[in-house]
């Protein structure tokens, strides 16, 4: 193929040559044979030279043109046989794989394919010749039936098809620079029934875990399928119901089965699944058992059902309609005007003197607006105090308004905000007080004293001729001074008369709160859905709130009262300290911050429940307005004192606000701060108690960069005795292993609590609600028992102290008992300490309630 360029060439050579030759020729012709310029003889030899030497230079040139067009046509030849054999080996290569491979040109045409492929033709009678474009072989590959089926993976590189012989084909196209396009077909037949084996697995597997799922859930569940048959059912359904296994089928109807069970079928709320919400029924059958039915429908027909337990709930709920009864019987026999306003300005809560002050006839207050319940007048006056605190701050103020009988009373009133877990304002308290004979008396004061003022300005001037008329306006004076006096001491009993009512109703308010809490925390500890679960933990937080708030107000009653007194003993601050460490580094980190403590065993001459609640509030108020960074627990020696501090970085305390921060109801909010719920009592009952302590309280701080809260106590002459441990490490949250425990409690509501509280901790209880009720339960003078928790208030002037006692006198060996009691008086708490046993003031937080058994029962 190479040879016919190559002769053309050397042609065309030859025949330049050739006129070369001639030309040379013709030129040495014209020169030699010039008659009109004849040059001299020189002058054409000359001539002649120069011709002759291009002539053998154009001969040079040729002939190196030869002898390249050879080397050439050499490397020519050498490249077609090296092309040869690469296409051979190429078609080698292709046919070695066992993919099938097409190779189309840029035009799209087939050029070259191998064996494999031609094979996928051999049953079809068709056959692919060279020349057919992409298009013509995939028509003809349908058409022959080749291809039964074509489907597009998402994930694959390219199109999958199943052929006419029952196997899959996985076709992969390439590009080539030419413009080209490369088919390579895969057989995928063993991976596409290995990836369905799998599927089926999966499937299989995905069931039987929908199945166990079912199963292990503390609800009854039950599937049912369009046609009404129950597809999917666990045992906790059969058992709600009352259904046997042998009932209930795949096959069956389940409505016509549930007709006679002690629990309906709930059908769905009509329309379609993506829109009707699900149905909802509350079920209680013969037994007591009360049931939450719930339907909810499904997008491909047929509809789920729901049974779930909520009798403890239910219970529970009733408990507490139950406390708030106990609530409302406190209110109500408060002389003072009690009542709560929500965020709308709507009544809430009243107290029966609130209603008979403001009701006007109407048989209740609750729901309606301010400006339905007081007069026009007095609402617009009320109405920017009702806003202020509404807006996060407690206002305090007097105001005259006209009551009932038509007589001017002046009120003093106080609103206090309420705020829910975000901070968040959601009502106010309003707390009215009558002043008006108060006022009445001041003002008489006030008037008795001008008038006497006057007339020893007018007798002065008679001094001289009028000494016994003087003698007797002093007399007078004297008096008037006297009834003054007499009326100050008297509005000092009554406001020392209510804080003792309230110091003296606490057991109450805490009775209710205490048996609320012991039925929550054993809520808790149960399973039953994310939905009552929320409720629980609801209901949890606002007895919290309730706690807090009513304890707050009794603890600075009973402190106004002189109800709390100091118990001075010598203790090492160690333990003291390394228990608000450990309580209060948790609650930190949960609010972003770091607590830091520096461990202390200096010995100390204080109260221990007393120092420990005044560094709790320090520590409180830390947490509470420090917005990031740390916190420092830690004490300082100063001769023979020792200073326990609490330092922060919070945003500090202007200079002008220190002495206020000790005030009741005062707080002081940073700028940009949302407002914080509580009373404003925390550091007003600190001061209340460092002042029964004898000890000194100090605060410095700096705003923008923190304050540092330091109580100075006085450091111990001598060592301390011995004690009973009153404030006990956390204890593991392990089950107590079957610990037998006797109650004695004369509140049955407290007993039940308690029993449900200590049974989901793995003891064995026995409640009484007095020492003959326990003695006709059991023989308390053999019977095992490994702990006794008393109440100290029971009926009939018995005591909780005399109950034990009576159970220690008879038995061998003395149980370990646990004394619970709302009564701080510090010779009931030394009479407790010198029994050896160990007491705990109410209301009970379970948490040191499970740690004083733990250390009891090890």
């Amino acid at each position: 193929m190479d040879s016919d360029p190559r002769d053309r060439r050397i042609a065309e050579l030859e025949a330049e040559n050739g006129r070369l030759k001639r030309i040379r020729d013709a030129l040495i012709q014209r020169v030699e044979s010039g008659v009109t310029h004849k040059p001299d003889p020189y002058a054409a030899f000359e001539h002649s030279v120069v011709l002759a030497e291009q002539v053998r230079e154009r001969t040079d040139a040729l002939n190196g043109a030869m002898d390249r067009l050879k080397a050439s046509n050499k490397a020519l030849e050498r490249a077609r046989q090296q092309a040869e054999t690469t296409h051979q080996r190429l078609v080698d290569a292709i046919e070695s794989i066992s993919d099938g491979f097409v190779l189309f040109d840029q035009d799209q045409r087939l050029v070259l394919s191998n064996s494999r492929f031609d094979s996928y033709w051999r049953y079809t009678g068709e056959r692919v010749r060279r020349g057919a474009t992409v298009a013509e072989v995939k028509a003809r590959a349908v058409r022959s039936g080749l291809i039964v089926e074509e489907h597009t993976e998402p994930d694959a590189e390219g199109s999958v098809f199943l052929l006419a012989n029952r196997r899959w084909v996985q076709m992969t196209e390439t590009r080539t620079r030419e413009g080209g396009l490369v088919l390579l077909y895969s057989d995928i037949t063993d991976l596409k029934h290995s990836e369905n084996l799998r599927r089926e697995q999966a499937l299989a597997e995905k069931s039987r875990l929908l199945q166990s799922a079912v199963d292990n859930l503390s609800q009854g569940v039950v599937l049912v399928s369009p046609d009404g048959c129950p597809e999917i059912w666990n045992d906790r359904f059969l058992g709600l119901t009352g259904l046997s296994p042998q009932q209930v089928s795949s096959d069956t109807d389940l409505s016509a089965v549930m007709a006679d069970a002690s629990v309906p079928l709930l059908l769905p709320a009509p329309g379609p699944a993506a829109e009707a919400p699900y149905a909802e029924q509350i079920h209680r059958r013969a037994d007591g058992l009360v049931l939450e039915i719930k339907s909810h429908p499904m997008l491909g027909g047929g509809f789920v059902n729901t049974y779930t337990d909520i009798t403890e709930s239910y219970r529970y709920a009733e408990t507490l309609a139950e406390s708030e009864r106990w609530v409302r019987l406190v209110t109500d026999h408060v002389p003072a005007l009690i009542a709560y306003v929500g965020a709308d300005q709507t009544m809430q809560f009243c107290n029966k003197v609130y209603e008979g002050w403001y009701a006007a006839g109407r048989t209740s207050l609750l729901g309606l607006p301010l400006e339905q319940v007081y007069e026009p007048a007095l609402y617009r006056r009320l109405l920017p105090r009702v806003r202020q605190a509404l807006a996060g701050e407690s206002v305090t103020f007097e105001l005259e308004e006209t009551g009932r009988e038509g007589r001017r009373h002046y009120m003093l009133r106080s609103y206090v905000p309420n705020r829910d877990a975000r901070g968040t304002v959601v009502g106010l308290f309003v707390l009215i007080r009558d002043i008006t004979d108060r006022r009445r008396t001041a003002l008489a004061l006030e008037q008795a004293y001008d008038h006497l003022e006057r007339r020893v300005k007018e007798r002065t001037a008679a001094l001289t001729g009028l000494n016994n008329q003087l003698r007797q306006e002093i007399n007078e004076r004297a008096a008037v001074e006297a009834r003054l006096r007499d009326a100050k001491l008297e509005a000092e009993r009554a406001n020392l008369s209510k804080t003792k009512f309230l110091a003296a109703v606490s057991h109450d308010l805490l009775q209710p709160l205490n048996a609320a809490r012991l039925f929550t925390s054993a809520l808790q500890e149960q399973a039953f859905g994310p939905r009552a679960e929320g409720l629980v933990r609801s209901v949890a937080t606002s007895l919290d709130d309730v706690e807090n708030l009513l304890g707050t107000l009794v603890d600075i009653s009973k402190l106004d009262a002189g109800v709390i007194q100091a118990d001075i003993t010598v203790f090492d601050l160690r333990d003291l300290l390394n228990n608000l460490a450990r309580e209060f580094r948790q609650l930190a980190g949960t609010e972003g911050l770091r607590l830091d403590f520096v461990p202390c065993s200096a010995l100390v001459e204080s109260d221990s429940q007393l120092l420990a609640r005044i560094l709790r509030n320090f520590l409180t108020n830390a947490i509470r307005y420090t917005g990031n960074g740390r916190i420092l627990l830690g004490c300082r020696r100063q001769g023979q004192h020792v200073l326990l501090q609490v330092w922060d970085t919070g945003p500090g305390i202007a200079a002008d606000k220190l002495s206020e921060i000790f005030q009741e109801f005062k707080r002081i909010e940073p700028a940009g701060r949302q407002a914080d719920k509580g009373l404003g009592l925390g550091l007003a009952i600190v001061d209340k108690i460092a002042r029964i302590l004898g000890h000194d309280i100090h605060v410095d701080s700096v705003p923008g960069r923190g304050s540092v809260f330091s109580v100075r106590v006085p450091l111990a002459t001598h060592r301390p005795r011995p004690q009973v441990c009153q404030d006990c490490a956390s204890a593991p949250h392990e089950s107590f292993g079957g610990a037998r425990v006797w109650v004695i409690d004369n509140d049955p509501a407290i007993c039940q609590g308690m029993a449900t509280l200590l049974a989901g901790w793995g003891c064995e209880v026995l409640t009484a609600v007095s020492l003959a009720d326990l003695d006709a339960r059991v023989d308390i003078a053999s019977d095992a028992v490994d702990l006794i928790l008393a109440d100290y208030h029971l009926d009939n002037d018995e005591t909780g102290v005399d109950a034990v006692t009576t159970i220690n006198a008879r038995r061998r060996q003395a149980v370990p008992v646990l004394m619970i009691t709302a009564n701080y008086s510090n010779a009931l708490k030394q009479d407790i300490r010198d029994r050896g046993y160990l007491l705990m003031n109410k209301p009970v937080k379970p948490l040191k309630l499970r740690s004083a058994l733990h250390h009891l029962l090890q």
